[in-house]
């Protein structure tokens, strides 16, 4: 209680700066919160209601459950800004479960200057979303209703040190991280090498836009740190007014103790349909190969399944959503567990959500 007192504050504290200016420009402050509650019903009926370990969102089977709330105050003037959010749900549960408990209710909180009056070069440090990927865990930003398999099993946070600069024809995006490690606030005991990541984004107009994303660090703790090289590639084309394709490779590399480097790979492609200001429909297929267990553990040895899904959006207003997702995943393996507590080679849900922002 005393915890989340103090964060509390912390909010109220930055509130209180609305009413300063800087030598250049009054301050913008801009208070916003997001509530998404969710239900989902997977076929298999887990008797701890608790669906496959490797999904963080979405995860609670036949209970009707928060996914994510937060509150954030977002400041800005023409050299500074920062950020602040503080979230409750089964995503902050499950999702920073290894985090300190002090941490696992931080859902942003970061601070910029900009370190040039004539270019948008800035310095950021902090708690800050990830430069990983197309898809966050706001569900109100992503065209499908839960998260890709490569979105779940790749960093949704992370913390450190962002140095980024955006160009005047804001066409190109360019990101030199220093971190913590892949999605930590803090760092494993043990573990003093370094983690970096980069970002390159290219958008030279509005029906087509390209990210490559990478990672590269010390995993584990002690002398079990092992390096990890990962890249992310996304594209994101806007066919028409009414259709829209995202397609997406993720590709890890981490070396082991002996023996050869193992690799995972993960390739998703999502088509979506705007019928019009109330109503849309997307479709998904992704694969996820993790032969070696690097990301996702697997009794049998390895894992390698195949997903499907359909998604129907309704919007009655801008700022509210109610979606519907039936999604299928298929294995090479025996992953998930059927209606009888027998192991099983596939897992169908089925998930319906409501989102409002403001």
């Amino acid at each position: 209680m005393k915890t989340k007192l103090v964060l509390l504050l912390a909010i109220c504290c930055i509130a209180s700066l609305s009413s300063a200016q800087d030598s250049t420009t009054t301050p913008s402050l801009k208070i916003s919160a997001y509530i998404e509650a969710y239900y989902s019903n997977d076929l298999a009926n887990p008797a701890d209601h608790l669906r496959p370990g490797f999904f963080y969102s979405y995860n609670r089977h036949n209970e009707v459950a928060l996914n994510l709330g937060y509150i954030k105050a977002a400041y800005a003037t023409e050299r500074v800004r920062g950020n602040l959010a503080l979230m409750t749900g089964t995503y902050a549960q499950y999702n920073l479960a290894a985090e300190p408990a002090l941490l696992q209710n931080i859902f942003e909180a970061n601070a910029g200057i900009k370190l040039s009056k004539k270019q948008d070069l800035w310095l950021d440090l902090g708690v800050l979303p990830s430069h990983i990927g197309f898809e966050s865990a706001i569900g109100k930003d992503c065209w499908t209703l839960t998260r890709s398999l490569l979105a779940e099993n790749s960093p949704y946070y992370e913390t450190g040190a962002r140095l980024s600069y955006n160009s005047n024809n804001q066409q190109l995006y360019l990101a030199l991280l220093f971190l913590n490690g892949w999605q930590r606030m803090v760092r494993a005991d043990g573990n003093q090498g370094f983690n970096l990541g980069t970002q390159l984004s290219y958008k030279p107009d509005d029906k087509f836009s390209f990210n490559w994303s990478t990672y590269i660090g010390e995993e584990g703790n002690g002398h079990n740190t092992r390096t990890r090289i990962f890249n992310n590639f996304y594209g994101i084309f806007n066919l028409s007014q009414k259709w829209g394709l995202i397609t997406g490779f993720d590709i890890g590399i981490q070396e082991n103790e002996d023996g050869p480097t193992s690799t995972w790979i993960a390739p998703v492609a999502i088509l979506r349909n705007t019928i019009n200001d109330h109503w849309a429909i997307a479709g998904r297929v992704e694969f996820y190969g993790d032969p070696d267990q690097v990301i996702i553990g697997s009794e049998d040895g390895g894992f390698k399944t195949l997903g499907l899904s359909l998604n129907l959006d309704y919007m009655p207003v801008s700022n509210v959503s109610l979606r519907f997702e039936g999604r299928t995943l298929s294995g090479q393996g025996d992953y998930f567990f059927n209606r009888d507590g027998q192991r099983s080679s596939s897992n169908t849900f089925l998930t319906t959500a409501l989102a409002i922002s403001f």
